[in-house]
């Protein structure tokens, strides 16, 4: 499992009605982490993320569809200065109250093929396979936690 310690992005969020939302993720490339330093380094090089040509992952939401009790948003999904159209399955919780903060759950999964963003290394085990599957399952869990409205105008 791949984790990263450094994402961000702006969330313009429509509590009534979550298809009126809008957002975007950056997720930095040299922030993955795999708890495994010799993998990591391999997967900041040119061979997977190149973070020296592609500092960011970004995902930019196009449009919000309801489906059943989910949502799915469908934006443009960059990868090593690749950009495809991907659905991108979420469930949302809340808004709920947290002492004076009003917060947000998302949950969201989605599958790619890597060689759709330009990232084919791979070698083939003794036994068979690959040493890295084609597709990829991103699991996104969020928070977002509501900004409180600006100072007045003096």
């Amino acid at each position: 499992m791949y984790r990263t310690r450094r994402a961000g992005g702006s969330f313009n969020v429509n509590e009534a009605d979550f298809t009126q939302s809008s957002f975007e993720v950056r997720i930095k490339t040299a922030s993955i982490n795999t708890q495994n330093e010799r993998r990591d380094n391999h997967l900041r090089s040119p061979d997977f993320f190149d973070v020296a040509s592609h500092p960011e992952i970004v995902f930019k939401s196009k449009r919000i569809e309801k489906s059943g009790d989910a949502y799915v948003a469908v934006g443009d999904l960059t990868i090593r200065g690749v950009t495809k159209e991907v659905a991108l399955p979420f469930n949302a919780a809340g808004p709920i109250r947290m002492g004076p903060r009003s917060v947000i759950g998302v949950e969201a999964t989605t599958t790619v093929n890597r060689h759709d963003f330009g990232v084919s290394w791979s070698r083939s085990l003794d036994g068979g396979g690959l040493v890295v599957a084609d597709n990829v399952r991103i699991d996104l869990s969020v928070e977002l936690v509501k900004a409180p409205p600006p100072p007045p105008a003096k």
